[in-house]
């Protein structure tokens, strides 16, 4: 199958990136500077992420908020309009994470919903079973990824240089939305990422994504790939659907219970959801500190002493904290400070439970 390519595909070609695919999309890895560079550049100063492979499902109309209320986990009227959500989708059978997804509630009757890049079909089309069963009210629920891009402006100066570069986003706050004028077009700006620094995310027209990255990289926004993305996000402790989220694998293991509003009477998954949470989970997510540079992989044994107690989900080295960190799913009984070894292909490396985040 073809990959597909992002708006903003030859500016990153014109910049040297090295691309690779990534949930159906080709998207770039790392520029000329390199991953372990962009991490830092983000923890410290700004770097932007094209995102456009997540998608956007634009949700619209007078009965929009009841059915997002009675598919998506979390209580949407705990927001209001100009606001962003973090939520999950669930398999009805298990309670299964089938997505995490972002909600920009736009205004009254408009809300963007951003799922992982391989699951926006999945999710346009449960929204979409969803308007057809309303009875209150006009629902249209359409993708519209292909319409925009998505761009990341991540790290402690993010603010500052958006502002200089599009005057008015830069104030948008932590989990807000705004619409903002700029240039010859209208921009969605919401205060989300997914590296645990301070940003912003702004979609734009696609046919305008160029002008916009090429006007942030003049305010000093310095480009960065997956790599680094994927660094941070790890450093940060944020599950990534595929990995610590997925089949098999519920919001409570994922110890995001707080995703879950449990007073909602409907929601996809509530029934499964609340017969695990009665019976306790046989394990759960805890963040790992190694000893030394080496990184534990996806799907390496976690032990204490002989005993298996669960795999790591993912691993990798902390460019800031200098020595290797993973997530893993483990027994409940290993808490924070528990000492345990991690098994990469015949080698046991020392591990504790850590706190999370990691940084």
């Amino acid at each position: 199958m073809t990959p597909r390519l992002s708006p903003l595909d030859p500016v990153h070609r014109r910049d040297g990136a090295r691309m690779v695919g990534f949930g159906g999309w080709e998207m770039p890895l790392a520029y000329g500077s390199g991953t372990l560079e962009e991490h830092h550049q983000c923890r410290h100063g700004a770097v932007m992420f094209d995102v456009s492979h997540l998608g956007t499902v634009r949700v619209t109309g007078p009965g929009a908020f009841a059915v997002l209320q009675r598919t998506f986990t979390n209580d949407l009227s705990r927001i209001e309009p100009g606001r962003a959500q973090y939520t999950h989708l669930l398999d009805p059978a298990d309670a299964s994470v089938l997505d995490d997804i972002i909600v920009w509630w736009v205004d009254a009757e408009r809300f963007d919903v951003m799922p992982n890049a391989s699951n926006t079909d999945r999710i346009t089309a449960v929204l979409a079973a969803g308007a057809q069963r309303t009875t209150v009210g006009a629902v249209d629920a359409v993708d519209v990824t292909a319409e925009r891009a998505v761009i990341a402006a991540q790290g402690p100066r993010a603010r500052e240089l958006v502002e200089q570069a599009v005057p008015g986003a830069g104030g948008v706050g932590r989990f807000r939305v705004a619409t903002i004028a700029w240039s010859d077009s209208t921009l969605t700006v919401a205060g989300t990422g997914y590296t645990g620094e301070e940003g912003l995310e702004l979609a734009v027209p696609a046919n305008r994504a160029a002008a916009l990255w090429d006007a942030l990289a003049v305010a000093g926004l310095r480009p960065a790939g997956l790599g680094a993305r994927d660094t941070l996000r790890l450093e940060a402790g944020l599950p990534l659907h595929g990995h610590e989220l997925g089949p098999g694998i519920t919001p409570l293991q994922a110890d995001l219970g707080w995703v879950v509003a449990w007073e909602k009477e409907e929601f996809i998954g509530r029934e499964a959801l609340i017969a695990e949470r009665d019976r306790g989970v046989d394990r759960v997510l805890r963040g790992l500190a190694l000893e030394g540079r080496r990184p534990a992989r996806e799907g390496s044994p976690v032990l204490i002493g002989e005993r298996p107690i669960g795999l790591v989900t993912s691993g990798n080295f902390s460019p800031e904290l200098g020595h290797a960190i993973a997530l893993a799913l483990v027994d409940p009984a290993a808490v924070v400070g528990s000492q345990v070894s991690v098994d990469v292909r015949g080698t046991v490396l020392d591990a504790r439970v850590v706190d999370l985040p990691f940084v």
